[in-house]
């Protein structure tokens, strides 16, 4: 169902930044755009990243609280061929109205889906106009435009030129067409060298160990459910909220690995006979990458000593080069393992595009808090008193439930 159709080339000419012809169409269901959002992933031309396939952004919405407020923005040519695609979610927060992007932190890269690498040439002006005229009409306080990676592919991302530098930034690695020499430079001589110790060790402690790919729904189930109760204990006792222990992520991760050619593909270093799930890694996927959503291990001391995970990130690695992605990362956040294996630091900025007066307002709001939080993640000691801070108040909850 088309909400909106309204011709930008006058507030073109009146601010002298539109294109001519330009359009823009908001669609307010997926049904709607379903065929047209199709038809632009399934050209090899297409530019956007695993998070803006239809089928992620599809099982994301299933169930969400807020799925009545999606409002999908098609801006079209003066040829009437829709270029760009960006899905947003319209909330009102704190007497604002926002548009935010469809995934929140659970989506590593926002990108807007170009239908070309030309598409994406765009001035950020004329982007920025045309989101503001649709923002107007539709009553759009402010776009608040997360996780926006300044390049994508080598094409240059037009929403984060003026952004506000993200409190962290994505890390990947390019797959070559040679799975082993892949693995060779993702890890050095010597944590292979380790790597191949561990598993050897964890073997002899534990019996033999396979990697998997869930291809059934009773492993989905299975992987999923391990997933679940190791993120648990962790966030636990760590004294942060575990965000999965809500009804609509575990609704979109059933839903988004499941079918012949799922949005989430999860992986699993699982013991051969008992079937003991000892790590699992989930990641959103397209024809030609893999991009990490969540990853966990089992924290028994007796088989984390062996470092699961990394046994676990290795064999995905080789696998992904095998299937020929050429494209692999670890997502959003610092990590020792994520500096290790990554060649590749995704530079991310949080762009908050105002439209009314009171957008404005949130708009310096929100820079300040994310500048605060960059500074926060960016200095070791402050990012010390903060994890300080977070296990002495799992240590108080733990008292006070006894």
């Amino acid at each position: 169902m088309t909400v909106l159709v309204q011709d930008l080339s006058g507030a073109g000419m009146a601010r002298g930044r539109i294109r001519d012809g330009l359009t823009a169409e908001v669609f307010a269901d997926l049904a709607g755009v379903e065929a047209l959002w199709r038809g632009l992933e399934a050209d090899a031309a297409c530019l956007a990243t695993p998070y803006q396939r239809f089928d992620w952004v599809s099982a994301y919405l299933r169930g969400h609280p807020a799925a009545d407020a999606l409002r999908v923005v098609v801006l079209r040519d003066g040829a009437g061929r829709p270029r760009i695609l960006i899905p947003l979610l319209v909330e009102r927060r704190r007497g604002l109205s926002l548009a935010r992007v469809v995934g929140d932190d659970h989506a590593n890269y926002h990108l807007p889906l170009f239908s070309t690498r030309e598409a994406a040439a765009i001035s950020p002006e004329d982007l920025k106009a045309a989101l503001v005229a649709v923002g107007r009409e539709a009553g759009i306080d402010a776009y608040a435009l997360t996780h926006q990676p300044r390049t994508w592919d080598g094409a240059v991302n037009p929403l984060a030129l003026d952004g506000e530098p993200a409190p962290s930034d994505g890390y990947g690695l390019l797959l070559g067409p040679d799975p082993e020499s892949t693995v060779r430079r993702a890890f050095s001589a010597d944590a292979r060298k380790k790597l191949r110790s561990k598993e050897k060790r964890l073997v002899e402690a534990h019996g033999p160990v396979d990697y998997r790919r869930a291809g059934t729904p009773d492993e989905v189930r299975t992987y999923l459910a391990a997933f679940y109760a190791q993120k648990t204990a962790r966030f636990s006792a760590m004294g942060i909220a575990d965000p999965y222990a809500g009804g609509p992520i575990r609704d979109f991760l059933d839903i988004g690995t499941t079918g012949a050619d799922p949005a989430v593909e999860v992986h699993a270093l699982v013991l051969r006979e008992s079937g003991r799930v000892l790590a699992v890694f989930g990641g959103a996927v397209d024809a030609v990458r893999y991009s990490g959503m969540m990853t966990s291990f089992d924290a028994d001391p007796e088989v984390s000593r062996f470092s699961p995970g990394d046994l676990l990130l290795q064999y995905l690695i080789r696998e992904q080069a095998e299937r020929g992605r050429k494209g692999f990362d670890l997502g959003v956040g610092e990590a020792r393992y994520k500096a290790s294996v990554c060649d590749e630091t995704i530079a991310l900025v949080e762009t908050v595009l105002p439209v009314s007066l009171h957008g404005h307002a949130h708009a310096l709001v929100a820079t300040g808090l994310t500048r605060a939080k960059r500074r926060i993640k960016r200095d070791p000691r402050l990012i010390g008193h903060l994890q300080r801070f977070r296990r002495i108040k799992a240590r108080c909850k733990a008292v006070l439930k006894r």
